[in-house]
């Protein structure tokens, strides 16, 4: 008899396993496995969450609130009990009326049927589950459905699926800001327990999946950072069946917030018509683009890192077109950029030298580019064009510009140069994970680099293009479009 119950329970256990497995609406972060006995372990406990109403650009637009009122026939939930639930049964079985273990329903999708008043004055609200296709109920606790339907109770274990769908539909694949250090990375495949890491803030990350995470975070949300780390949040995206109040939104749980986890930087921004209106506002651009920056009283072509910060100093339209030259300061270094861009999208497409990239409401985002994590010293020297130790890549370039040129010895170490109309070169070498090793000026000449040769096994590439030919380095012609502005690029020493 005890084996038969041993057999039977197992059996059970792995069928919850398998279907786990199966359901795509179960995500896990990379790497994930049973947790070691011996380390303790934080669980998905009762925690309560919501989103804010206001209508924002990105989550007003397609994440609407659904009140009980408004439900429709055929929204899809999941079940997801919490610690209370597997006290507190929620369904009944609408052929037995009995109860139904929502353990034994966990992670079942049920579909909304509607609310009918039954003969004992109580309210019932359907669902037929997908799962094992049988209907269930929820009954009310008290009060007619229109008494009930307006408040924010209502049915407790159910995450909604629009959501989740919704952000899958939205989010897959695209770059996101990280706005707190907080977040989760999965310890069991077939349980709720995680453990809290800390990440660094303002850092871009990749969504790589979207999942169900509880009734209160009904969106789990996995991304990965540059190093190919995963972890997730689970945040609300609307106030649909979360069961809290506004004001519970606060402190702690406001990482749970979408917008308290998060910022959305791709997808294209609503254009205002009043083009004057984005003057003295601060942006940002999503992508590297190139743009033209002046140096030594010239101008010429430079590639600008994605998610810089510019204040728009000015705007003016490009005669004989449809497109503006943008004076952008950017707000660290505050050197001075210009960019041609259109506000209307149309007019990308109909120019045969155009690209997306033309278009103002795909490049930028409104607000400071906060990708960056830098610390003052680094932002103290690019705001005076200085190279420091320590200065990625693309702080480097905010600091001084593109390089002249850049080599990669045979040791893999790559080096940009720069040269200053004083005579004087720069020599930026960098480690393997792309920090300043050393930067150090020297008298020369460019396009012969001061008389010398270039480190034997060296290979070069670069914008400015210097190349060797029986060991003298010689310049190469930039090569770069001219903006819609009609401005003639020059190649200016730094």
């Amino acid at each position: 008899m005890k084996r038969t119950i041993l057999t039977a329970g197992l059996v059970f256990a792995m069928s919850v396993l398998a279907m786990a497995q199966d359901n795509p609406y179960i995500v896990k972060t990379k790497g994930v496995k049973k947790p070691d006995p011996q380390v303790t372990e934080t669980k998905e406990d009762n925690q309560t969450d919501a989103v804010e109403d206001d209508d924002d650009s990105f989550l007003g637009k397609n994440f609407r609130f659904y009140s009980m009122c408004d439900w429709k026939n055929g929204m899809r939930f999941m079940v997801v009990p919490e610690k209370y639930d597997l006290l507190v049964n929620t369904f009944h079985d609408s052929k037995t009326d009995k109860e139904v273990s929502s353990a034994r329903l966990r992670h079942r999708i049920m579909v909304y049927k509607g609310h009918e008043d039954m003969p004992n004055g109580r309210v019932h609200v359907n669902f037929y589950c997908e799962d094992d296709k049988k209907d269930y109920y929820y009954e009310l606790p008290n009060g007619t459905f229109d008494d009930y339907c307006f408040g924010k109770m209502g049915v407790p274990t159910l995450a909604y699926l629009g959501d989740v769908d919704k952000a899958r539909e939205l989010l897959m694949g695209q770059t996101l800001i990280t706005r707190t250090q907080f977040f989760r990375v999965d310890t069991e495949y077939d349980g709720d327990g995680y453990k809290e890491v800390t990440v660094d803030k303002n850092m871009p990350v990749v969504v790589k999946a979207v999942g169900v995470g509880t009734r209160s975070f009904p969106v789990k949300i996995i991304v990965e950072d540059e190093n190919g780390n995963q972890f997730y949040q689970n945040v609300a995206m609307s106030k649909t069946n979360s069961g809290m109040r506004d004001d519970e939104f606060i402190v702690d749980n406001e990482k749970f917030l979408f917008e308290g986890s998060f910022e959305y930087t791709s997808g294209k921004m609503e254009v205002a018509k009043d083009i004057k209106s984005y003057l003295n506002q601060v942006v940002h651009n999503k992508y590297a683009t190139a743009m033209s920056s002046k140096g030594s009283g010239k101008v010429r072509d430079v590639k600008v890192p994605k998610f810089t910060g510019f204040f728009i100093d000015e705007i003016k339209q490009v005669k004989g077109t449809r497109y503006f030259t943008l004076t952008l300061r950017e707000t660290e270094s505050r050197r001075i950029y210009y960019k041609d861009v259109t506000f209307t999208e149309e007019d990308v497409v109909g120019d045969a030298n155009g690209s997306k990239e033309d278009y103002f409401g795909y490049l930028f985002g409104m607000g400071e580019g906060i990708s960056r994590n830098t610390s003052v010293e680094t932002r103290a020297a690019i705001r005076e064009g200085r190279v420091i130790r320590g200065m990625s890549e693309e702080e480097v370039l905010l600091a001084v510009g593109e390089p002249y040129s850049s080599m990669v010895n045979s040791e893999g170490v790559r080096q940009w140069i720069y040269g200053r109309s004083n005579g004087v070169i720069l020599d930026v070498f960098f480690d393997k994970k792309g920090k300043v090793k050393l930067a150090k000026a020297r008298k020369g000449v460019l396009g012969g680099i001061g008389g010398g040769k270039l480190p034997a096994g060296s290979t070069t590439t670069g914008t400015g293009g210097v190349t060797t030919n029986g060991g003298a380095a010689k310049k190469v012609p930039m090569s770069r479009r001219t903006p819609m502005g009609g401005r003639s690029m020059g190649t200016p020493l730094q």
